[in-house]
C-alpha cells in the first residue's frame, strides 16, 4: 500500500529499497506462484467438497485476493531496474508466470472479457468464483505491466531468460495477438469502453484516438524485444514470426507515432523485415537454466490436492463464530480509515473552503471539513447526497 502511495505521489520509495536490501523479491515471486497454484489446484476441489458450507467466504476471498496484492506490488516496484536485478534466478519463474497470464488473456478475449461485477449469483460460493474470475482478468493486466518492466532490463537479463522470452514462449508474437484482440477494450451500446481501475469506463469521443496505458505497455515491450541489440541477436525470425510481426504495420498509424515517436524505429524495422529472407531456427547447444518454482511445488504436492483442500476446510476455512469475530477485529484494525489516511501522501481538504481538514461528516463519513462552521455552511449542498447515502447503507 505504501509503495503504491509513494509511486502515485512521485516520492522516494522506501518499500522498494527495503525489498531489495533484504532480498525479498524472490520470496514475493515464490509466494505469487504458490497462490496461483493454490487457485488452480486446490480452490476448485475445495468448492466441490460436499461439506464445504462456510459461514463466511471472506477468509477464502482474502487468499484469492492475495495473488492480486502481490502482483500489484510487483508492478509498482519493478519500474526500478534494480528490483528486476534483485529477483535473480526467479525472474525466469516470473517470465513464465506472465506468459501463463497473457496466454489466458488472449484465450479469453473471444469470450466477451471478464464477467460483470454487478451480476447476481445464487450462492455465496458462486459469487466468490465469479469474483475470482474477474480478479483473474485484472491480474493478467497487471502481469502485462510487470512483463513490460522486465523487458526494460533486457540488456542485463541472463541468456537463459532471453531465450525463455524469445524462443520458448515467443513473446513478440504473443504481444501481437494481444494488440489484435485488445481484451481491455470493447464496444458497448455503440460506445468505446476501456477496462481501467477495476471497471469498464466509457471513453469520450475526443479521447478515442488517445493511446491507452495497456496498449502503450504492449508497444513498449515489443520495441524492447525487437530492437534492443541483445534481443535481436537471440530472436530467430522464422516465417511464422515474420507473418505475425508484419501485422503490426496496420497499427502503426500517424496518430500512434505522434504519441510514441520511438515507434518510428519499429516501423523501419518492419519495412526491412518485409524484404528480408527468413531462416530456420537455430538450435544452439548451451547449458540453460529453467524455472523451477512451479515444477517443484507441483512435484511436492502431486496427488495431495484433495487432502490439502480437506485439511484447509477443517482448520482454516471453517472457523468458529469466536474465531470469525477475532479475524474480523484484526481486519478492522488493519484497514482502519485513520491508519490508511496516516500514510496517504496528501491530507484531505475542506469541502467548503479547501483548507486542510481534520474532521469528517459523522453521518456518511465521506466529506471532510476544517471546522463546524464550514460544515454548516456546506450542508445545503452536501445534505442532498449525504441523506440518501446514509439511507442506502441502512437499507443494505
Amino acid at each position: 500500500m505504501q509503495a503504491i502511495l509513494d509511486a502515485t505521489a512521485s516520492q522516494g520509495e522506501p518499500i522498494q529499497e527495503l525489498l531489495v536490501t533484504h532480498g525479498k523479491i524472490p520470496t514475493l515471486v515464490e509466494e505469487l506462484i504458490a497462490v496461483e497454484m493454490w487457485k488452480q489446484k486446490v480452490f476448485p476441489v475445495l468448492c466441490r467438497l460436499e461439506d464445504f458450507k462456510p459461514q463466511n467466504t471472506f477468509p477464502i476471498y482474502m487468499v484469492v485476493h492475495h495473488e492480486a496484492s502481490i502482483v500489484n506490488l510487483l508492478e509498482t516496484v519493478f519500474f526500478h531496474k534494480e528490483v528486476c536485478e534483485s529477483a535473480e534466478d526467479t525472474v525466469l519463474d516470473l517470465v513464465d508466470y506472465c506468459h501463463r497470464k497473457l496466454t489466458l488473456l488472449v484465450a479469453r478475449s473471444g469470450c466477451g472479457g471478464p464477467p460483470e461485477e454487478e451480476s447476481q449469483y445464487s450462492t455465496p460460493i458462486q459469487e466468490l468464483q465469479k469474483q475470482a474470475e474477474l480478479m483473474e482478468f485484472e491480474i493478467a493486466l497487471k502481469a502485462l505491466s510487470v512483463l513490460r518492466y522486465i523487458t526494460d532490463c533486457v540488456d542485463s537479463l541472463s541468456l537463459s531468460t532471453l531465450n525463455r522470452m524469445l524462443s520458448t514462449h515467443n513473446l513478440p508474437c504473443l504481444l501481437v495477438e494481444l494488440l489484435e484482440h485488445s481484451p481491455w477494450s470493447r464496444q458497448e451500446g455503440g460506445k468505446l469502453q476501456h477496462f481501467e481501475g477495476g471497471r469498464w469506463q466509457t471513453v469520450a469521443p475526443s479521447e478515442q484516438q488517445k493511446l491507452s496505458k495497456l496498449d502503450g505497455q504492449v508497444w513498449i515491450a515489443l520495441y524492447n524485444l525487437l530492437l534492443s541489440p541483445e534481443a535481436r541477436a537471440r530472436y530467430h525470425l522464422t516465417s511464422f514470426a515474420k507473418g505475425q510481426l508484419l501485422k503490426l504495420r496496420a497499427f502503426l498509424t500517424d496518430t500512434l507515432l505522434d504519441q510514441l515517436p520511438n515507434l518510428a524505429d519499429l516501423q523501419g524495422f518492419l519495412a526491412h523485415l518485409a524484404l528480408a529472407e527468413t531462416q530456420p531456427p537455430k538450435k544452439d547447444l548451451v547449458l540453460e537454466q529453467i524455472p523451477e518454482i512451479w515444477e517443484r511445488l507441483e512435484r511436492e504436492n502431486r496427488g495431495k490436492w484433495r487432502a490439502i483442500a480437506k485439511h484447509q476446510l477443517r482448520h482454516t476455512f471453517s472457523p468458529s463464530e469466536q474465531d470469525l469475530r477475532l479475524q474480523a477485529q484484526r481486519w478492522a484494525e488493519t484497514y482502519r480509515l485513520d491508519i490508511l489516511e496516516a500514510v496517504t501522501p496528501e491530507r484531505p481538504h475542506c469541502a467548503y473552503c479547501s483548507a486542510e481538514a481534520s474532521k469528517r461528516c459523522s453521518r456518511c463519513q465521506s466529506e471532510w471539513y476544517c471546522c463546524r462552521e464550514c460544515q454548516v455552511k456546506h450542508w445545503e449542498k452536501h445534505g442532498k447526497a449525504c441523506v440518501p447515502a446514509v439511507q442506502g447503507d441502512r437499507a443494505k
